[in-house]
């Protein structure tokens, strides 16, 4: 639930450009981009609308913002424990699991990437799909290299590889930070499901 600080009564409106972030992400995040104005988010933090523009240039650089710094990360963590990996069964479970630790540690982030990636202006758009694109180009390709080795004993890779990013992806809907598990161990078993899903021997 979003909090609300009224500042506008106050001489000096003390607000900075992470508040700022963190309030218009928040939202983003609860009601999708379209779903919210810069009114409301001025709002937020107890401000008046043209107070935002100290600090931002415009909603949609928030939401380009937003997308394209949370997709480098997914591409850099990848990048990261792919190189940490040896094996295709070790290279499946570090991606698996770094990807769910992700939608589990940056929920709103994630909400946002899958809900309102679409409604990014040009360039940016095209941008972000063609990162999601080689993140999933690679991710697959883990599979396929497998299977061709006997490793993994699943009948398509491509539909391997999508069941298990759509199951990270949900992992940012049904989280919580209270619930009975931790994002490590969450993201530990969906490692194992992963192996599971593509036919890993034992």
């Amino acid at each position: 639930m979003t909090q609300h600080i009224d500042r506008r009564s106050a001489d000096i409106p003390s607000v900075t450009r992470a508040e700022v972030r963190d309030a218009a992400l928040t939202l983003f995040a609860e009601r999708g981009y379209l779903g919210t104005s810069l009114k409301q988010v001025a709002e937020a933090l107890g401000l008046r609308t043209p107070s935002l523009y100290n600090h931002i240039e415009s909603k949609s650089a928030l939401l380009s913002e937003f997308v394209l710094t949370t997709l480098d990360n997914v591409i850099n963590d990848f990048n990261k424990v792919m190189a940490e990996s040896d094996g295709h069964v070790a290279k499946l479970r570090a991606a698996t699991e770094v990807y769910a630790l992700h939608h589990a540690t940056h929920r709103r982030e994630a909400l946002v990437v899958n809900q309102d990636t679409t409604h990014l202006d040009e360039p940016d758009r095209s941008v972000a799909q063609d990162i999601r694109r080689r993140h999933e180009k690679a991710f697959r390709q883990i599979i396929i290299d497998g299977r061709r080795e006997g490793v993994f004993t699943v009948e398509s890779p491509k539909l391997a590889s999508f069941a298990i990013l759509e199951m990270c992806v949900s992992i940012a809907r049904w989280f919580r930070d209270d619930g009975e598990m931790g994002p490590e161990d969450v993201a530990r078993q969906y490692g194992d499901y992963a192996l599971e899903i593509v036919g890993a021997a034992r």
